[in-house]
C-alpha cells in the first residue's frame, strides 16, 4: 500500500523492485511485488502493438512460461474466491455466479463435447493465500484462473499467472494497473480511472457538491487508487478536497480522531473509498460526531453488511456499482431468472453477476481457441469482441485487458440499493 501521498506511479516502481510498499488488498495487510511487464498505469487504452503473444494487439509484455495443456475427459479452469474472511460476501457470490455459467455451458455441450471442470480454491480474503490458491489450480493443470475482487488479491495472482504463463480474468478488481502486468491479465469490470471521476461528477453535477473530504484506507490498494482518481475529477469539475484522512484495515475499527478533523473543515459531503467492512462503521461514528454530510462511495460498498454495520447513518449515501438486480435489460431478467431457479435467490452484491459474466467469457474463449492450452486460451480471450455480459457488453481486444463498461450510481436505502444514474464509458 502506497503512503499518505504516494503516487501510482511511485507505488508500481517499489514493487517492481521488490520493495514492500504496497500491501495486497483485503482484511490482511500482506508484502507483494509486481513481476510482469511494463508497469505503467494505462487504463483503458487501444494499442495496435504485438505483445510478443500471438494472434493479440495488447501493448503489454507477454509471459515467457508456456501454460498448461488440456488432457483427460475435462478442460479444467480455477476459480479464486474469498469464500472465507471479511470479503466472503463477495467471495459467496462469485462462487455462485462461476458454478452457475459453468453448469449452463457443459449443458449446451462444452467444448466439442468436452465439459469444464471447475475447480475453486479459497484466497479467505487475504492476497497470500490468494496466490497459493492460484499456484495450486494452476499445478492441477487449469488453463485459465478467474478471480479475484479485491485488487490487492487480484495483484499477487496476477503475478502467479504471469510468472507461468496462464490466463487470469479477474471479476471485480477494479485497481488500474493489475492488467499492465502483462498481456494474459484480464478483467471484465471496469477500473478506477473510470468510477472514480463518476462519482466525483454525480457529486458536483447531481448532488451540487462544491466541498468533499476523502477517507482512505491505507491498507487497501482499491482505496487509495479510488480516492486519488475521485479527488483528480472532483478538482477539474471544480470542486475543493478539504481534507483527506486515513486509516488502516483491519486493524482501525474507531474513527473519532479523523472524523473530527474532517468536521473541523465543514465539508458537505464525505468520499469514503474503502470496502464495506469500515464504511457503515464509519458512517454511523461520524453521525454520532454530529458530522451531517452526504455520503459518495465506489463499488466496495456492494454488500448487505453495510446496512447492518451503517443503519440509518448509511441510508441516502450514493456509490458506483457495475449492476442493479432492478435493471429492465434482458440480460439481467434473464440471468436472475437461471439464479432464482438454481439458488432461490437473488444475487446479494454484483460479484454474482461478474463472477458469471468471468465465467461465461472464459469458456466462450475456450470454445474459440485454436488450441485447448493457455497460450491460445490467452490469445482467444484478448480477441473477445461484445461479449454480451450480465453487466453489460465486454470487448477485450485493443484494450490492454480493460473493457469499456457502464457504471452505475446507486443510492443506499434501507433495503439495500436504488438505481440512480448510469454513465456510459466515454460520457466524462
Amino acid at each position: 500500500m502506497k503512503p499518505r501521498r504516494m503516487t501510482a506511479w511511485t507505488s508500481l516502481i517499489a514493487l517492481a523492485m521488490g520493495i514492500a510498499l504496497l500491501p495486497a488488498c483485503g482484511p490482511k495487510t500482506d508484502e507483494g511485488g509486481t513481476t510482469g511487464g511494463d508497469t505503467k498505469t494505462t487504463g483503458s487504452t487501444t494499442s495496435g502493438a504485438s505483445s510478443g503473444t500471438s494472434g493479440t494487439t495488447s501493448s503489454r509484455k507477454a509471459p515467457t512460461a508456456s501454460g498448461n495443456t488440456a488432457s483427460g475427459d475435462t478442460i479444467k479452469i480455477g476459480l479464486v474466491a474469498s469464500l472465507n474472511g471479511e470479503l466472503k460476501p463477495w467471495g459467496d457470490d462469485c462462487e455462485k455466479g462461476a458454478r452457475l455459467a459453468v453448469e449452463e455451458f457443459n449443458a449446451a455441450g462444452g467444448v466439442n463435447g468436452k465439459k469444464i471442470e471447475l475447480r475453486i480454491e479459497d484466497s479467505a480474503s487475504k492476497a497470500e493465500q490468494g496466490r497459493s490458491a492460484t499456484d495450486k489450480l494452476i499445478a492441477e493443470g487449469c488453463l485459465g484462473i478467474i478471480g479475484e475482487v479485491a485488487s490487492g488479491i487480484t495483484l499477487q495472482m496476477a503475478n502467479s499467472c504471469f510468472d507461468k504463463g496462464v490466463p487470469i480474468v479477474a471479476v471485480g478488481a477494479t485497481r488500474v494497473d493489475i492488467t499492465d502486468i502483462g498481456s494474459n491479465v484480464f478483467r471484465v469490470c471496469y477500473t478506477d480511472d473510470f468510477q472514480g471521476p463518476v462519482m466525483a461528477k454525480f457529486a458536483y453535477d447531481d448532488l451540487g457538491l462544491r466541498k468533499v473530504a476523502i477517507m482512505t484506507d491505507q491498507a487497501q490498494p482499491y482505496s487509495t487508487g479510488l480516492s486519488d482518481n475521485f479527488r483528480k475529477k472532483f478538482v477539474e469539475l471544480g470542486g475543493e478536497i478539504v481534507d483527506e484522512q486515513f486509516y488502516r484495515s483491519p486493524e482501525d475499527k474507531q474513527f473519532g480522531p479523523q472524523l473530527q478533523q474532517i468536521k473541523e473543515k465543514a465539508p458537505v459531503g464525505l468520499f469514503l473509498s474503502g470496502y464495506f467492512t469500515e464504511v457503515g462503521a464509519i458512517a454511523r461514528q461520524a453521525k454520532e460526531a454530529g458530522l451531517n454530510v452526504k455520503m459518495l462511495g465506489g463499488d466496495g460498498w456492494d454488500s448487505a453488511e453495510l446496512n447492518t454495520s451503517g443503519g440509518a447513518a448509511i441510508v441516502g449515501g450514493f456509490f458506483c456499482n457495475h449492476y442493479n438486480n432492478e435493471e429492465a435489460r434482458p440480460e439481467v431478467q434473464q440471468f436472475l431468472s437461471k439464479w432464482q431457479a438454481k439458488y432461490n435467490s437473488k444475487p446479494a452484491t454484483t460479484m454474482g453477476a461478474l463472477g458469471y459474466d468471468a465465467t461465461m467469457l472464459v469458456c466462450d474463449a475456450l470454445k474459440r481457441a485454436s488450441a485447448l492450452d493457455s497460450k491460445a486460451l490467452t490469445d482467444a480471450i484478448e480477441a473477445t469482441e461484445n461479449f454480451p455480459g450480465v453487466s453489460g457488453m465486454i470487448t477485450l481486444k485493443g484494450n490492454n485487458g480493460n473493457p469499456p463498461k457502464r457504471a452505475l450510481v446507486v443510492e443506499v436505502t434501507s433495503t439495500g440499493q436504488k438505481f440512480a444514474k448510469a454513465f456510459e464509458p466515454g460520457s466524462l
